[in-house]
């Protein structure tokens, strides 16, 4: 299954690039089909998780994907779901 991963650990400290990354990925899911993305926010405060979120839930955003599944196993993960 083809699957597309954001590491947000090398951007976290950059605040604008972080929404770039994220349009990116969401885009090149949506152009190449992609079913999975996985973000990873990484753990620390749970700020940068939160941010992802409330970027996910962006009207223009969220008419884009399926759903999003928080890593049970790993807090600093998330997975965006497509359906194509």
């Amino acid at each position: 299954m083809a699957k597309l991963t954001l590491d947000l650990h090398d951007i976290y400290n950059r605040g604008g690039r972080i929404d770039d990354e994220l349009e990116r990925v969401i885009r090149e899911a949506v152009e190449k089909k992609i079913k999975t993305v996985e973000i990873i926010p990484g753990k620390g405060s749970g700020q940068l998780k939160k941010r992802v979120l409330r970027f996910l839930d962006q009207k223009h955003i969220k008419a884009q994907y399926h759903r999003v599944e928080k890593d049970s196993k790993n807090f600093g993960r998330l997975f965006v779901h497509f359906r194509h």
